[in-house]
């Protein structure tokens, strides 16, 4: 039986077809497409805030207009999408953490759990500071 190869040239023009929703098929696929589409929305706050800088360094009139824009129902649903988008970018590369940090003490390795709870609790230490920043 005579086994046929594939020349580089036929090897080279192979493309294997992919359907265009191919990431919706399995959970795990569409979290990850998800949460590479929410680095967008992680890009629009941060553009968000150094429009604030900017607006609070050119005084107060250029801040009520700012404040302004904030107000548009538009701008409001935008970052209301934005920020179940970056919440999701948070909690799924907050849950990475155990897998990408490996801590040891005494020789002996900390299990995953406490690791995120960890996490989970510098990340709730931070935001009550900065809402108490922010209320007072």
């Amino acid at each position: 039986m005579a086994v046929s190869m594939i020349s580089p040239w036929e090897a080279r023009y192979y493309r294997r077809r992919m359907p265009r929703w191919w990431w919706a098929r399995r959970r795990s696929y569409t979290t990850f497409v998800l949460r590479e589409l929410s680095s967008v929305f992680v890009a629009l706050f941060v553009v968000e805030l150094l429009l604030l800088v900017r607006s609070v360094a050119h005084g107060a009139g250029a801040y009520e207009n700012f404040l302004g824009t904030m107000a548009n129902p538009a701008v409001i649903a935008l970052n209301l999408v934005a920020l179940a988008f970056v919440l999701l970018h948070a909690v799924t590369f907050a849950n990475l953490t155990p897998r990408a940090m490996v801590v040891r003490v005494r020789d002996r390795t900390v299990p995953s759990r406490v690791v995120l709870a960890g996490v989970y609790l510098g990340w709730l230490g931070v935001t009550g500071f900065l809402a108490w920043l922010v209320v007072g």
